[in-house]
């Protein structure tokens, strides 16, 4: 980018440098050979007008003439010039160079001369301007007053070297300054491309940093106005990259700490009893008893651990289906009735209308499931749990009530966060993974759903899910 921002303006500024000294130097040669002709012209106008009062067509040869005639020798000489004064026969009556006088020239210029029009050329190659001014004849008595004809054409040529060479003297200065431009702004095409390009420079040192694991992003002190919400927008993204990378690390933590707790349980009580040779059976049956509920406690891990991983996957992978929602209620509530009854917990449930809508039904049923399971788990015995169904014209709501334990206010906003657990102590007497609720956010989420909780310590807690009776896409509202 810097190369191209260099090349860009040195480009710019030396064509527009060029186009420049060319405008100068050619308005300042045009400029000057327009002067030189009109001092020239107005020069030789003033000769014929002279002539024409010396009568010097009627009388090239008169004294009147001869004063003319040392008239022209000297400008002549002034400005390096060559006069010749042309008759109406064509014929050369005066040379201030004395070389073609009594000689006849016809060519167009004269032509035109003694047609009365003035001409200036100027020829390049020789650099000499020529002017042809035409000489009134005097006035007769046969002529009417107020006219006039042409008696003889003054030719006038100088050398105008002078001119073009200031032009070239001009020109090389020109070229000199452009080469000096060139270079400064060489010089400055580098450090504005060095300025310009420096936001991008940040910008590609905070994503290598990224690329090597770091997430801090420095905002450059200036910077451009454009700049400003990608910098906005690249901030938040390395905050949410920190932000899940510190998740997957506290994960893998969390994960293997769970997954080793209860390998250690077996190992203690493996050890246990093979370090006594003549332990009693009921020993070995209580033992054995820990075991198993370990072991069923490993099991459950990785079964929460499979389910998360599952709903971590994208929202297309939905098996959407349309499903009577009080069915499927009523199904998942027959299945963790057992576990109410043995706390002699009363299982309630209240649907206020028929609902039907486009979900996995596998899914959620995991979602309904865990949010009963842990009303009924973090209860108190011969407690309550309310569940109830109810609907409006482009979602439906299931509520999950309980009269248990409740949830400290300051643990409201991670019960979601993987193996947060409010009371880890109780969890493991209840046989919890700290993933139920990880999980059944997943999945209301890639229903297009959300999920909200009210609690109070020694209250009891309130699950609200609501998700859309349509899914448009993945996941999305059917509106």
């Amino acid at each position: 980018m810097r190369l191209a921002i260099v090349a860009a303006l040195l480009l710019f500024g030396i064509l527009s440098s060029m186009i420049a000294t060319r405008v100068i130097v050619s308005t300042q040669f045009t400029r000057s050979m327009n002067n030189r002709l009109m001092t020239l012209t107005n020069l030789g106008q003033m000769l014929a007008n002279n002539m024409a009062a010396a009568s010097y067509s009627a009388d090239p040869a008169g004294p009147d003439a001869q004063v003319i005639n040392t008239q022209i020798s000297l400008i002549a000489d002034i400005y390096d010039g060559r006069f010749v004064v042309v008759d109406k026969r064509c014929r050369i009556v005066e040379d201030s160079y004395n070389l073609e006088l009594g000689r006849t020239i016809i060519a167009d210029r004269v032509i035109r001369g003694l047609r009365g029009e003035s001409t200036s050329q100027i020829n390049e190659k020789s650099q000499l301007a020529e002017i042809v001014i035409p000489v009134n004849e005097p006035q007769t008595e046969n002529v009417s007053a107020g006219s006039s004809s042409i008696g003889a054409v003054l030719i006038m040529s100088f050398n105008v070297k002078d001119v073009y060479d200031l032009s070239a003297s001009l020109r090389m200065i020109s070229r000199l300054l452009l080469v000096l431009f060139s270079v400064l702004m060489l010089v400055a095409a580098v450090l504005i491309a060095l300025r310009m390009t420096r936001p991008f420079r940040q910008l590609k040192k905070t994503v290598n940093r990224v690329s090597e694991g770091q997430y801090d992003f420095e905002t450059p002190k200036r910077t451009y106005t454009e700049l400003k919400d990608l910098q906005g927008s690249i901030t938040t993204m390395l905050e949410r990259l920190r932000q899940q990378e510190e998740s997957r690390q506290q994960f893998v933590s969390d994960v293997s700490h769970e997954l080793k707790t209860p390998i250690t349980s077996i190992k203690v009580l493996s050890d246990s009893l093979l370090s006594q040779e003549d332990a009693p059976a009921e020993m070995y049956r209580e033992f054995l008893g820990d075991i198993s509920k370990e072991i069923d406690r490993e099991n459950k891990i990785i079964q929460d651990l499979l389910a998360l991983v599952k709903a971590d996957k994208q929202a297309e992978e939905l098996k959407i289906s349309e499903v009577s929602i009080n069915e499927l209620v009523e199904q998942n509530l027959r299945r963790v009735r057992p576990i109410a009854e043995q706390r002699s917990i009363d299982l309630v449930y209240e649907s206020f209308r028929d609902v039907r809508a486009q979900v996995d039904e596998v899914k959620l049923s995991l979602a309904i499931t865990n949010l009963v399971e842990n009303a009924i788990k973090y209860n108190h015995d011969n407690g309550w749990v309310h569940v109830s169904l109810n609907a409006d014209h482009q979602f439906f709501f299931l509520k999950v009530e309980d009269n248990g334990v409740g949830i400290p206010e300051e643990d409201q906003d991670r019960i979601f966060d993987r193996f947060y657990r409010v009371d880890k102590a109780r969890s493991r007497d209840t046989g919890g993974t700290g993933l139920g609720l990880s999980i059944t956010r997943n999945v209301i989420l890639m229903h297009g759903g959300n999920l909200k909780v009210y609690s109070r310590p020694g209250e009891g807690s309130t699950f609200t899910m609501r998700i859309p009776l349509y899914q448009t896409g993945n996941g999305g509202v059917n509106g």
